[in-house]
């Protein structure tokens, strides 16, 4: 049980971690007015400054990834309780 639930927060913290990332990047994307590639990553990837250039991007692409990393780690929790067998 205790596996159970720490899976779960793991989970909602990946997913909400990931979640407001992606909205905060949508609200944002409506405001830059260059970019290279798709224009939500490019707001939360970013990408490297040519010359004088700004560069308009939010650069939350490792908080993001440390979102993911919650969500499959929980996942991976939870799917080890839901098939391991019980004593």
């Amino acid at each position: 049980m205790k596996k159970t639930i720490i899976g779960g927060i793991f989970m909602l913290s990946g997913v909400l971690t990931s979640l407001c990332i992606i909205m905060a990047a949508a609200f944002y994307s409506t405001s830059i007015t260059s970019w290279s590639g798709t224009k939500l990553w490019f707001v939360i990837f970013g990408s490297q400054q040519y010359g004088n250039e700004t560069v308009q991007s939010l650069f939350l692409g490792f908080p993001f990834v440390i979102g993911i990393l919650l969500f499959v780690i929980g996942l991976i929790i939870l799917g080890k309780e839901y098939y391991s067998k019980e004593k």
